[in-house]
């Protein structure tokens, strides 16, 4: 479809051009404004875009997680199995709605990871506008349902700016999360930009609650404008961590992978050669470095990572159905079959983060401390429940994603980058089932789709100069199962695991990995060792070529740094979880240097960004609160939930305070006595030890001068309390910080204000961060 819409935009405003007399009466007639139109025949749109999905865990492409979904809209359209992402989220979606590299769009990382640099500030450039933004400025209907990790940190509060919330982004209607990963049992989202209630269904799911919003938002809309096209980027939590699936759905998979991960490696590929998405001349790779065998384990171990692979196996399945609900509700919308399908498997490889020996809580990875087996399988019954952030073994990731090396993170290689990727559209594409191998990019989807719509990629948006698109469109492979691919060179980068595609050659450079995170002082990318691979007969990167040819290879790395500077790629940083500390990194925070805060009753889900930080330091909260009686029980303030944080509440009118060390140890301070009714001066002062991050130090809880409990802790959260949950005053949304109540537990007494006053030590650093470095991501 060719283009034929303007090139600047907004369009001009409307102007009256006839004769204009002294009444009505004497002047030209007027005719009014009308709405923009879409380009004639604009199809609509449905992106979907899994999280954290292997090339080899759904079976439409040969994995052993039921995607009948998939398994539908391949039957109709075509399926690509050459088709990358960045190997992290942040940066893929970056990329995906706006057609630039993810440096360019100034995400090399997930945004908690964000420095100064121009490249990682995880600020998008106004430079770089959406597609959201493109496609509503002409004609289109647009919502974002589900994950949003686009916003930086320090702009998710109420206070904003939304200017970068999706709002913002171009999309009319938004329902969802901004951070990386949500508690799908007890998340805290938004509707546009306001918090929305807990629900009250004892079987919520949040996977079927944004299938549920994303069915309502497009059968609204259509049936109200159903000649405008609409635009529909579903973006699910699942399948990354936590793992939580329904019972139900995990108990199907019972039995299913007790063979474990190397046997699911063998059969797997064996499917992916007879469904015809993988080349059959395609070999295996070994097992990447670090990881064990699964003869290797005992028993037990092998129990445990089982029911593991059950729970995430139920969580894949459930998702992949939950978007069947969307998709049937597309279907039976009118012109439905001018309606392009994108359903995105994974904005990454899956993700290895749960370490070697698999995680009940994802945050105990992200602050830098290994689990062990033996304390996790004494919760293998509550695995996938409301109790736990749990995700599986590393080498469960890696199984996932077969036939190629590595995991999520590593952008080198294509266990990282390569996702499946499935597009139907009845009105253009006609071949149904077919194959596409040409190599395609995140970038290159934006440019496809304003080429299909008839759009015109602005050169200037909302009075700013647009950055080229640097996609290239792959709509002409649509017709054309032998036509060329048009993407000649793709660089990768990603916590310095670097890679270089060019004419059919990869050049491979893998760094650091998650279950292998200890990095040397003296570690140089000058030091790091270059693979080659030669992708048209050799689709899994298995047959390294580098000392065959070290003047390709030579030439690749090269080029690899040309890319790197046209890009926004240097300074090349490896640094990993220190930079999730924002004090650290100096990131902007709305409380700037204040060490006070005062909070009122009404306050909830503020997030960590907008908190004083309270890690690594000595701190005080004092609640001034009045009582009914003495029995009077409730949460007063509470920061995080069930992966870390803290909070002070009553219980039968005694104080208590739970300092909740990332799920693995909740020491409680509690009152033996009652608080009569009236008013009170509740306090807890913690004094820290000092010496580093991470370290102990003294809790005293007192009510009016007295004291009332007081005890040590031996170590505290050293990066972060929580994953997108935040501090409440009066009640707890999201996730419990202990057991012991049931939410929202709100305060059956009154609050005048909460103060937390923080004394700050000297400023963490990496030398002051614990020795187990790990590349955090989300």
């Amino acid at each position: 479809m060719p283009s034929e819409t303007p090139d600047v935009l907004p369009r001009p405003d409307f102007h009256f051009t006839g004769e204009v007399g002294r009444t009505y009466q004497d002047s030209d007639p007027a005719t009014f404004p009308q709405p923009v139109q879409p380009p004639k025949g604009a199809p609509n749109i449905v992106l979907i875009l899994l999280d954290d999905v292997g090339f080899g865990q759904f079976s439409t492409f040969g994995g052993g997680v039921p995607s009948p979904t998939m398994d539908r809209l391949a039957e109709e359209g075509l399926r690509f199995n050459y088709f990358h992402t960045t190997a992290l989220c942040s940066p893929t979606r970056a990329a995906l709605i706006t057609g630039r590299n993810h440096h360019s769009t100034s995400f090399a990382g997930i945004t908690e990871l964000a420095t100064g640099y121009d490249g990682y500030c995880c600020i998008l450039p106004r430079s770089c506008g959406t597609i959201g933004e493109v496609l509503r400025q002409n004609g289109y209907m647009t919502a974002w349902i589900g994950k949003n990790h686009n916003t930086p940190t320090w702009e998710t509060s109420a206070t904003g700016p939304f200017d970068r919330w999706a709002n913002g982004l171009g999309f009319d209607y938004f329902y969802g999360f901004n951070g990386g990963d949500m508690n799908h049992w007890n998340p805290l989202l938004f509707e546009n930009r306001d918090l929305v209630p807990a629900s009250d269904d004892p079987d919520y799911h949040l996977t079927e609650d944004l299938a549920d919003r994303a069915i309502t938002w497009v059968r609204k809309v259509k049936s109200i404008a159903p000649d405008k096209p609409y635009f529909l980027y579903v973006a699910p939590g699942a399948t990354h961590a936590p793992h939580h699936a329904p019972n139900a759905w995990a108990d199907k998979f019972k039995g299913q992978f007790d063979s474990g991960w190397d046997a699911y490696r063998e059969a797997t590929i064996e499917r992916q050669k007879q469904r015809g998405v993988i080349p059959q001349d395609t070999e295996l790779t070994t097992r990447s470095k670090g990881l064990p065998a699964w003869d290797s384990l005992n028993a037990d171990q092998q129990r445990l990572y089982a029911r593991m692979m059950e729970v995430f196996a139920g969580y894949g399945a459930q998702v992949d159905v939950a978007m069947g609900r969307v998709i049937d509700a597309v279907k039976e919308l009118p012109d439905a079959d001018n309606t392009i399908i994108l359903y995105i498997a994974g904005d990454n490889g899956s993700s290895a983060e749960g370490g070697i020996e698999g995680s009940l809580c994802e945050n105990m990875f992200f602050n830098g401390f290994p689990e062990k087996w033996e304390d996790n399988i004494k919760a293998i019954d509550e695995l996938g429940g409301p109790k736990h952030f749990n995700h599986f073994p590393s080498a469960w990731a890696h199984a996932m994603n077969t036939p190629f090396q590595w995991t999520k993170q590593v952008a080198s290689h294509f266990g990282g980058t390569r996702n499946p990727m499935i597009i139907s559209w009845p009105d253009r594409i006609k071949e149904a089932g077919g194959l596409r191998d040409q190599f395609i990019h995140t970038i290159d989807i934006v440019p496809t789709l304003y080429e299909i719509c008839g759009i015109t990629a602005p050169t200037e948006l909302n009075g700013i100069q647009q950055k080229p698109i640097e996609g290239v469109s792959f709509a002409h492979v649509f017709e054309d199962a032998g036509a060329a691919s048009h993407r000649k060179t793709q660089y990768f980068e990603l916590g310095v695991n670097r890679g270089l595609y060019h004419d059919g050659w990869m050049a491979s450079a893998p760094s650091f990995v998650p279950w292998q995170p200890v990095r040397s002082e003296d570690w140089s990318p000058d030091d790091q060792v270059w693979e080659l691979y030669k992708l048209d007969k050799d689709f899994s990167q298995a047959r390294d070529l580098a000392a065959e040819h070290p003047d390709k290879l030579r030439e690749l790395q090269d080029l690899w740094w040309v890319e790197a500077a046209k890009y926004n790629v240097l300074p090349l940083d490896w640094r990993a979880t220190i930079r999730m500390n924002a004090e650290a990194m100096g990131r902007p925070s709305m409380v700037g240097h204040r060490t006070r805060a005062v909070y009122h009753e009404g306050q909830v889900g503020l997030p960590d960004a907008a908190c004083l930080p309270m890690l690594n330091k000595s701190w005080t909260i004092t609640a001034e609160i009045e009582l009914p009686d003495d029995r009077a029980e409730g949460m007063i303030v509470t920061h995080g939930g069930l992966e870390g944080g803290y909070g002070l509440y009553l219980r039968e009118g005694k104080p208590v305070f739970v300092y909740n060390f990332l799920s693995v140890d909740r020491p409680t301070f509690a009152a033996s006595k009652a608080l009569g009714a009236g008013r009170h001066i509740l306090v807890v002062d913690f004094a820290y030890d000092g010496g580093g991050m991470g370290k102990g130090g003294k809790f005293t809880v007192s009510a009016d001068g007295e004291v009332l409990a007081e005890g040590r802790i031996e170590r505290s959260v050293p990066i972060q309390f929580s994953l997108g949950e935040g501090l409440d005053i009066g009640m707890d949304t999201g996730s419990p910080i202990d057991f012991t109540y049931k939410m929202p537990f709100k305060f059956t007494g009154r609050i005048e204000k909460v103060t937390i006053e923080i004394k700050p030590g000297a400023r963490p650093s990496a030398e002051t961060a614990p020795k187990r470095e790990a590349v955090a991501a989300e």
